[in-house]
C-alpha cells in the first residue's frame, strides 16, 4: 500500500519535454551534471529552480537592481559637502 506522502508527491510532480535543444547546450548540461554528481535530469531541475527563484526576486526598479548587485561588497561612507546658497545661472 502506498503512503499518503508518496501519493501526494506523485500528483504534484509534472513532466516536460524540451524539443530542439541545441547539442552544445545538451553537452554543457551533461558536463555540469557530471561535475555536480547528478543526472542530467536532476541538473536541469536544479537549474530551473535556481533560475526561477532568482527571477522572482529581481527588483522592479533600477535603484533596487543596483543595490542588489553592490550590497555584498559593503557600503561606502561619503563626505557630503556643506550646502551653500544657490549660484546665479551663467546663462541669461
Amino acid at each position: 500500500m502506498q503512503s499518503l506522502q508518496s501519493v501526494i508527491a506523485s500528483i504534484a510532480l509534472a513532466s516536460i519535454t524540451i524539443r530542439r535543444l541545441p547539442e552544445n547546450t545538451k553537452r554543457r548540461l551533461r558536463i555540469r551534471a557530471a561535475r555536480n554528481g547528478r543526472s542530467m535530469e536532476q541538473e536541469a531541475r536544479e537549474l530551473l529552480e535556481a533560475g526561477l527563484a532568482r527571477a522572482d526576486s529581481d527588483p522592479k526598479d533600477i535603484g533596487e537592481a543596483i543595490r542588489k548587485i553592490f550590497a555584498p561588497m559593503g557600503g561606502v561612507d561619503l563626505k557630503i559637502p556643506p550646502r551653500g546658497p544657490m549660484r546665479e545661472p551663467w546663462i541669461k
